[in-house]
């Protein structure tokens, strides 16, 4: 499954679509501003509420938290420190974890479970500016859970990015 997320040119509040390789509108992103914690709400195109993502508030490392129907799905964390590229860790509530690496300010990185391609999030197969896709490669991956993946990875960046 290919989807195509058009950037947020005016940072968060912003709310924006996600289509599929036919236009179709799969997901809403809906960032709520004027809320004490980084807060966004993943939605289907008939506006009921799919994911939860909000910014921990007591946190040692800033970290993003998702939920489903009020439950806890994964944390999203900063994994190390590296120059080149972004490493994050998911850690989904079963106990898996999802790595995520690359470069994640140029929307190139990939969403691994066990060395295993899930996701791949990049510029290069799209001549769109400011829009990037995301390439859910294994079938039976959760693509509201990996899009809300790519919405943490991206606002954790993007806030460091800021703090630097």
């Amino acid at each position: 499954m290919r989807l195509l997320v058009r950037d947020r040119l005016l940072g968060i509040g912003d709310d924006y679509w996600i289509e599929d390789e036919h236009g179709t509108k799969v997901f809403l992103v809906d960032g709520k501003a004027l809320r004490l914690r980084d807060t966004f709400e993943l939605k289907d195109p008939e506006g009921h509420v799919l994911i939860d993502i909000h910014r921990k508030m007591l946190a040692l490392r800033d970290t993003m938290v998702i939920e489903r129907d009020g439950e806890p799905l994964a944390t999203v964390r900063r994994k190390r420190l590296s120059l080149l590229r972004n490493h994050y860790r998911v850690s989904l509530v079963d106990g898996t974890e999802l790595d995520v690496s690359g470069k994640v300010l140029d929307r190139e990185f990939a969403v691994e479970y066990d060395g295993e391609l899930l996701a791949q999030i990049s510029r290069r197969w799209l001549r769109v500016v400011e829009t990037y896709g995301v390439d859910i490669v294994r079938e039976d991956a959760d693509p509201a859970l990996l899009i809300a993946v790519a919405v943490c990875v991206i606002h954790l960046a993007e806030k460091e990015g800021e703090e630097d």
